[in-house]
């Protein structure tokens, strides 16, 4: 009986426990409700503001989705992209990495282009988009965090030592390049296994 006494005592205090904490939930939901009622009903207005425009659904600041699973929309991406393709030219300009490492031609050229367009765009992101041909404007955020990684492997490995000159043959003097008496099965020189 002692024992039935003591859960009987742990079970009613575990009730007294769980009983405050769905008060205090209860009252924080609604509070969270009123806030969010309130914050919905500042947002969605059937007033816009004096300085907004007037929110199209599915268009710049009434894009509410990206169709990407783990991609939110960020209304705030092109200054975003702005300073992350800055931050990769800052990175090569403070590096060893010599100008003509085509590595560097490429990255330059790309991040140039799109700080371009976002500059010359920062309130319409579908633009941006556009010139790019690259994505969403989310999507060239998350390009930018990872070329950087790239980078930063780059820049550690020093892998434009690693790549070296190729001659290439631009006008071969046979129009098959050389090999036209090779038949598949011979070997060189006539000899035979």
């Amino acid at each position: 009986s002692g024992y039935f006494y003591q859960t009987t005592m742990m079970s009613s205090h575990t009730l007294r426990v769980l009983s405050s904490i769905a008060v205090r939930s209860s009252r924080a939901a609604r509070q969270s409700t009123c806030n969010v009622t309130n914050i919905t009903r500042a947002a969605f207005s059937a007033q816009p503001a004096a300085h907004d425009k007037p929110l199209t659904p599915g268009i710049g600041l009434g894009k509410t989705s990206t169709g990407l699973v783990g991609l939110d929309v960020d209304h705030d991406a092109v200054p975003k992209m702005i300073t992350k393709y800055q931050a990769l030219l800052d990175k090569l300009a403070a590096s060893d990495m010599p100008p003509t490492a085509q590595y560097r031609i490429n990255v330059e050229k790309i991040a140039r282009y799109r700080i371009a367009a976002a500059q010359e765009n920062l309130d319409d992101p579908e633009k941006v988009e556009e010139l790019c041909n690259c994505g969403q404007v989310e999507e060239l955020v998350v390009q930018a965090d990872n070329e950087m990684k790239v980078m930063d492997m780059y820049l550690r490995n020093r892998w434009w030592e690693l790549v070296k000159p190729v001659d290439i043959e631009y006008n071969p003097s046979d129009e098959d390049g050389g090999h036209g008496d090779v038949e598949w099965g011979d070997t060189p020189d006539g000899e035979k296994k």
